[in-house]
């Protein structure tokens, strides 16, 4: 069904009553506990309904977790994606197959009953329209979800022949490219005593399509001679460019999506010994308890030798990034699903549980070290050791020192065509550049050089033909034939082009036309009533927008992305999580020595007052 691309309507944050209407739809449709429904849709992770059309035009709903779709709803039914059945394998019924058969589900074929396996306790119980997951030999996790287009009592009375199930999502397929293109984990199938001694007399049936070939093929051998899931890893970006002609080879008649069916596939397969496959398998996996301790020794190290008073608070997705993953040993990875904690925030509250470390809330939804008891005993008696990586500080990389001096802005008048006459005398021209106290000697000078200062009332001036035409409306060239000195400067000034001058250290002064652009402060609202900070203009002011942003983002402890100023290709505007104009302000008067009549905005600071019980 996502053979092809699809396009996307929307995209947008679940509101609250959708995201309980869909914990009930999850709980109802599938048997997962309390537990296993809050690790999948945590009520402080953000849940983003995107809704798509497929490329006949079906509409269908997808729900992303964490940039991965989780689950897909259509036709008022929900599915789970191949991502949420790698964290839970046993959320649904599973039909297994061969490695081959799966560039061919990709490409949007079905699953042929000759091409099932048959495990030795028999072929799950399903009925027809039964929702069911497809793994392959020697992986408990699933790569495809498909409807049962025959309940298991009729697809033996049919003797393994016939479509088997209809392919919904597979692995390597488009809604799978929608996420973070994660590949499926090595899950080991346990099996009994019974069923190794009942596995070695198991013949199968190997084929896919009509006319399969039936083999004798034992599951020891299928498992040994079946490549791993790691194979597929390293040629993923292979086998996505040729699922197209993979599919197109498959040869026999047209599904509902136009995509053809796969022609008869024979398989031959060698006997091999299927320890040494379940041995290497059970060597790679590392156990919670082992995740554990690895997590416990990385985040003793960041305390120890990285973390510093002065980055407190600190942002626990900034400390597990910078601080913690940096102190992995070499040859190995820290990965906290791995773990029996699951999420960072339950370790976290686990070293707080133990005193070592204090963690608050500053904003909403996000959590920050505040306090670390550096006295703490386990934190004094842990040795580094000697294999770790190097103590460098991220603070060089994560805060970078601000090298900055602030241009130098004057601002100037220019001479238009109307007031050319007015200056003339002092031998200027048009577009010539002067300071307000420039214009203000040269018409002192003009009106003493042609006598128009009143002998009556020295505080006013009269009105000649060439100030007539350069300061007077038209409307008052009959009414008015004094001005006060002030209003003369005043209209002169009014009637000049602004222009600024800016002038970096070490740099060519440059003029432009019109008052120089503030930097505008902006505080915006988004969806579920979240405020954001926009930063815009930082670039008229020689100001390096990634700089500035890592520093704020140091400072403020929030997230900080860029976009494109609008009509620009290379200038860049900053958005901050919440609102920040307390900590922009300090940073840009005291650290960039801007100005404060050069930032517009520092108004929208938020109001320090008493919080009402």
């Amino acid at each position: 069904m996502f053979a092809k691309g699809f396009r996307v309507k929307s995209n947008s944050a679940i509101k609250g009553s959708d995201r309980r209407r869909l914990r009930t739809e999850i709980q109802t449709s599938f048997s997962l506990s309390a537990n296993q429904l809050s690790c999948l849709l945590p009520s402080k992770e953000d849940v983003n309904v995107v809704k798509i059309y497929l490329h006949k035009g079906e509409s269908v709903t997808v729900y992303v977790v964490n940039k991965n779709p989780i689950f897909f709803e259509m036709n008022k039914r929900i599915y789970p994606t191949v991502y949420t059945l790698w964290s839970y394998p046993d959320m649904l019924v599973s039909f297994t197959t061969w490695p081959a058969v799966l560039p061919k589900l990709v490409g949007g074929a079905d699953l042929m009953l000759p091409g099932v396996i048959l495990p030795p306790p028999g072929l799950p119980v399903v009925l027809q329209g039964d929702l069911c997951a497809i793994n392959l030999v020697g992986n408990r996790a699933p790569v495809a979800i498909g409807l049962a287009n025959m309940s298991t009592a009729e697809m033996l009375a049919a003797g393994m022949k016939g479509r088997g199930l209809t392919i919904l999502h597979a692995y390597l397929d488009q809604l799978w490219a929608f996420g973070e293109k994660m590949h499926p984990p090595v899950i080991v199938r346990e099996l009994s005593d019974q069923q190794e001694g009942e596995e070695e007399g198991m013949t199968e049936a190997v084929g896919v399509g009509n006319g399969a070939v039936n083999l004798p093929v034992t599951v020891s051998d299928a498992d040994a001679d079946t490549p791993d899931l790691g194979d597929l890893r390293l040629d993923v970006e292979t086998e996505q460019e040729g699922v197209t002609s993979r599919a197109s080879q498959a040869g026999a008649g047209a599904g509902d999506d136009g995509v053809e069916d796969p022609e008869t596939l024979s398989l031959t397969q060698t006997s091999t010994d299927a320890g040494s496959a379940r041995e290497a398998a059970h060597a790679v996996t590392t156990t919670p308890a082992q995740m554990d301790e690895l997590l416990h020794q990385c985040f003793l190290h960041a305390l120890k030798r990285k973390v510093k008073k002065a980055d407190l608070p600190l942002l626990t997705s900034t400390f597990l990034k910078m601080y913690m993953y940096p102190c992995c040993p070499e040859g190995r990875s820290v990965d906290i699903k791995k773990s029996s904690y699951k999420k960072l925030s339950r370790f976290l509250q686990a070293m707080q549980h133990k005193q070592i470390i204090q963690m608050r809330e500053f904003s909403k939804g996000v959590e920050s070290i505040a306090v670390v008891n550096w006295h703490h005993t386990e934190l004094r008696s842990f040795t580094v050791p000697e294999e770790a990586p190097g103590d460098e500080t991220p603070q060089a990389a994560s805060e970078t020192e601000v090298v900055y001096q602030p241009p130098e802005i004057c601002s100037y008048y220019s001479i238009p065509s109307r007031l050319v006459p007015l200056f003339q005398h002092a031998g200027l021209k048009k577009d010539a550049e002067l300071s307000s106290v420039d214009v203000k000697n040269i018409v002192t000078d003009y009106v003493k050089s042609n006598e128009l200062i009143d002998d009556c009332n020295k505080n006013y001036v009269i009105i000649n033909p060439t100030l007539c035409d350069c300061v007077l409306e038209p409307s008052e060239y009959h009414n008015v034939s004094k001005l006060k000195w002030d209003d003369l400067f005043t209209r002169c000034l009014q009637r000049l082009q602004k222009c600024h001058q800016v002038t970096f250290p070490g740099q060519r002064p440059f003029v432009r036309k019109g008052d120089i652009k503030a930097i505008i402060i902006d505080v915006a609202q988004r969806a579920s009533n979240k405020k954001v900070t926009l930063i815009k203009n930082l670039d008229v002011y020689g100001i390096d927008a990634q700089t500035f942003g890592n520093l704020l983002q140091q400072r403020a402890q929030a997230s900080v992305t860029y976009n494109t100023a609008p009509g620009t290709k290379d200038k860049l505007d900053l958005q901050i999580q919440g609102n920040q104009v307390h900590h922009i302000a300090k940073i840009l008067t005291e650290e960039y020595k801007i100005l404060s009549k050069y930032i517009e905005g520092l108004d929208k600071a938020p109001k320090v007052g008493k919080k009402r019980r």
